[in-house]
């Protein structure tokens, strides 16, 4: 099954990172593979353009069917192999509700994060302005506190979804990841610092930990005042 599957893929990337979790989690190791270079425009490549025509990763193919965007490959991948691996999405219609509403609040709160770490990459120079770097700051330390709360609501030991490792997870556990990994504090976001802990050390997760986090554990300072 997973010899059909091909997967292109950049390193800390959180929609690639997505997809392999969710590989991880349905048992489907063996995959074709190839990790890109974002840096160098990989992307770009007639390679990824063939499965992906926005240039962008992931690129994921099962056999003659492609899924790109990250969200929904790892629905067709839990809906397909729903009695493989994990379970990803529970039973009970209420978790079903929480769980599909973090999925997609998930987005939101990468783009949060993306608009700040990434501002000077997005914003070109004569564009940028403190006062609306500040503003955007502002608004992830509104979306964090959101999601503290979440968790807080949850309790210790729980999920996004709640008592059992869901899409939820799979979906925002790279976000939540890239900003610990940006300076993000723990003592300031305390029910965050104790998931992405918990989280860290599933198996799923250790097998797709960016390479060049491996490389260089040591992140940067970014988010450290959020």
């Amino acid at each position: 099954m997973a010899q059909d599957m091909t997967l292109l893929w950049g390193s800390g990337s959180v929609p690639c990172w997505r997809v392999m979790i969710a590989l991880e989690e349905k048992n489907l190791q063996g995959y074709n593979q190839k990790m890109l270079f974002l840096e160098k425009k990989e992307h770009k490549s007639k390679e990824v353009l063939a499965i992906n025509p926005r240039g962008q990763v992931p690129a994921f193919k099962h056999g003659d069917i492609t899924v790109n965007e990250s969200c929904a490959a790892c629905f067709y991948l839990e809906s397909l192999f729903k009695s493989q691996g994990n379970k990803l999405i529970p039973d009970s219609p209420a978790e079903q509700a929480l769980m599909y509403q973090r999925v997609f609040e998930g987005l939101t709160f990468n783009e949060k994060l993306n608009a700040v770490v990434y501002y000077d990459w997005f914003v070109p120079e004569g564009e940028r302005h403190d006062s609306a770097l500040k503003r955007k700051r502002e608004a992830l330390a509104t979306e964090l506190k959101l999601w503290e709360g979440y968790l807080q609501k949850l309790g210790s030991g729980t999920y996004l979804g709640g008592p059992s490792f869901s899409l939820a997870d799979v979906t925002i556990f790279p976000t939540v990841a890239t900003f610990f990994r940006f300076g993000l504090s723990a003592e300031h976001y305390p029910q965050l610092g104790k998931y992405y802990a918990q989280l860290k050390e599933r198996p799923s997760i250790k097998a797709t930990w960016p390479p060049h986090w491996l490389e260089k554990p040591m992140g940067c300072d970014t988010l450290k005042d959020i």
